[in-house]
């Protein structure tokens, strides 16, 4: 049967695309993206994606073929999100921090047909390039340049370019109608390749389905109005821009797009558009702190910042918000097509103290609206932990926004759909109220005597420590323990740049480690404290916590040598469960 066929009145496939064909019609004198000087409106952004569609269309793009792309937060980026989609094919946006090595790996899996990236990035396209074609000789892989533009002026004659493209599609009306009529709301509209911080990247397959429940669910658990000012400082290839690509046409929004985040980009860009919404790991926040900041007081309302990727401590929401930042914490993963837990205000939270109220808010919060069921489980049993925000068990969950599998792993999804749920490998416990909030990553739990030590926990209280900047913990090994806590941190800047450089980081860390004695049950103190001038991280920003455990491996000897003498405690008190 036709697909135009299957468009009845009852019996329309659900997809995100749509919100950029009622964008251009409710909001037609609305801005949606700026970039620099450039700027268009809703109507001029549908015709291009609209020209693009028709363009890869007559390239032999078609019914769930792959188009690759590596680019960062551009026009070109924003706009493939509905383009491709468009032509019925599936979008693989793709980290432009990877290597060539790594990026190879995702085409060769991946097998697209064509291979948008920007041109800055051509060394690496080359490079990839030669990476495949050593392993398969009749490879031929497209590549489609995407220049920088200066709408309308710039005319290109090249074929490979991506503004050639949009200026030959000619989209008929037939063409239209295809377009924005998918044949399955099941089919695949983005792959989406995990960070892989705790295993292999996986190709997670993204349904036109899933991507219109968790947008529609961002949005209404955001509480986001009409006509945001939304600052692209979350990559667009991170989880499709937590869906927020599709979520700022649904909305009506301005997607102000930005290549390097930086300080004073994200300030100047606040000031000079008005920001209302923006998007970040928590480790933005630091770039945040870092910068010189505006005087917001002025403004109407705040900046909203929806967080994640990695749970904020409360000691840096404080600090951000004060910057006149209105913060919401929210949780999810690739897998789950983004956020899937928002941490909802409760109007009773306004009467708590400030530092309380901190605390509630690095919670992960309630299940959005997509989603049919959220739950915290015993991992042996099955069965669902008690609500006393202290039980521990993994995050489990299941609902339509869920993925459709990985890419030809049949073996992971069904580990990852194991018991009729999605696994998430995330550790949280379950509060008497409802919300949920994770202790850690399953990878990321020290075992220490047989006790469980919440990394996150003791993170959250060395972020209370003056003049700390980030830190992360992980499991170091013990002779007797198994395991013990090893505390890896960021000083503020010129906390360490003076002559007495390693006298003063021995006094630091011996303080910060009696500070923990202090706030926290001995088990779960550090029994080391590293300092580095930075944190690893991937390319989303996520500190990467097995390069440090490698790190914390080589350090049990000194630990036992050095601990007692550092703390000056007698060494029942290291042996004590208490």
């Amino acid at each position: 049967m036709d697909n135009l066929a299957l468009c009845e009145a009852n019996n329309v496939p659900l997809t995100p695309i749509t919100f950029l064909k009622r964008a251009s019609e409710c909001y037609p004198n609305r801005t949606s993206i700026i970039y620099g000087k450039t700027r268009f409106t809703w109507p001029q952004t549908y015709d291009r994606c609209c020209r693009l569609a028709a363009s890869l269309i007559s390239l032999n793009i078609g019914k769930n073929d792959v188009v690759s792309v590596v680019a960062p937060n551009t026009p070109a980026m924003y706009e493939m999100h509905f383009a491709v989609p468009m032509a019925g094919a599936v979008l693989n946006p793709i980290n432009t921090r990877l290597d060539a090595t790594s990026i190879a790996a995702i085409l060769r899996h991946a097998k697209p047909k064509i291979l948008f990236i920007y041109r800055s990035f051509e060394p690496l396209a080359r490079e990839i390039l030669q990476l495949l074609s050593s392993e398969d000789s009749n490879l031929n892989l497209p590549v489609i340049f995407i220049h920088e533009i200066d709408f309308p002026k710039r005319v290109s004659s090249e074929e490979s370019d991506y503004e050639c493209l949009i200026q030959r599609g000619e989209p008929t009306p037939l063409l239209l109608a295809r377009m924005f009529c998918i044949q399955d709301e099941h089919d695949p509209i983005s792959l989406n390749y995990t960070s892989g911080t705790t295993a292999d990247p996986k190709g997670v397959v993204i349904s036109h389905r899933g991507a219109y429940l968790s947008t529609l669910s961002a949005i209404i658990g955001w509480e986001m109005g009409t006509c945001p000012v939304y600052l692209w400082t979350l990559p667009m290839f991170h989880c499709n821009g937590w869906t927020f690509t599709w979520g700022t046409a649904a909305r009506g929004g301005t997607s102000v797009c930005m290549r390097h985040v930086t300080a004073p980009e994200i300030y100047k860009n606040i000031e000079m558009h008005n920001v209302t919404h923006m998007c970040c790991v928590p480790t933005v926040f630091n770039i945040l702190l870092k910068g010189n900041s505006l005087d917001l007081s002025h403004r109407s309302g705040p900046v909203h910042v929806l967080t994640g990727g990695s749970p904020p401590p409360a000691a840096l929401v404080k600090k951000v918000q004060r910057l006149g930042f209105q913060v919401m914490h929210a949780y999810g993963l690739t897998e789950a097509t983004g956020p899937v837990l928002f941490c909802e205000w409760q109007d009773e939270w306004n009467r708590l103290p400030e530092n309380q109220q901190m605390e509630l808010k690095a919670r992960q919060g309630l299940s959005i609206l997509g989603l049919t069921e959220v739950d915290v489980r015993n991992k042996e049993t099955q069965e669902s932990v008690p609500r006393d925000g202290k039980t521990m068990g993994e995050i489990v969950m299941k609902g339509s926004s869920i993925m459709k599998g990985y890419l030809k792993n049949p073996k992971a999804t069904y580990e990852a759909f194991k018991h009729g749920w999605l696994n998430s490998g995330d550790v949280g416990v379950i509060h008497p109220d409802g919300h949920v909030e994770i202790k850690d990553r399953s990878k990321d739990i020290i075992i220490s005597g047989g006790e469980n030590i919440s990394s996150v926990e003791v993170e959250n209280i060395i972020y209370k420590y003056p003049k700390v900047l980030e830190t992360a913990v992980v499991a170091m090994p013990h002779p007797t323990w198994g395991e013990t806590p090893c505390a890896f941190v960021v000083l503020e800047k010129g906390e360490t740049n003076n002559e007495d450089r390693e006298d003063k980081l021995v006094t630091k860390e011996r303080d910060l480690i009696e500070y923990c004695r202090e706030n926290l049950p001995h088990f779960m103190c550090p029994r080391k404290v590293v300092f580095l001038d930075e944190l690893p991280k991937n390319g989303n920003g996520k500190i990467l916590k097995p390069k440090l455990r490698d790190i914390a491996k080589g350090l049990v000897a000194e630990d036992e040598v050095n601990v007692r003498s550092k703390v000056q405690r007698p060494v029942e008190h290291f042996t004590s469960r208490l």
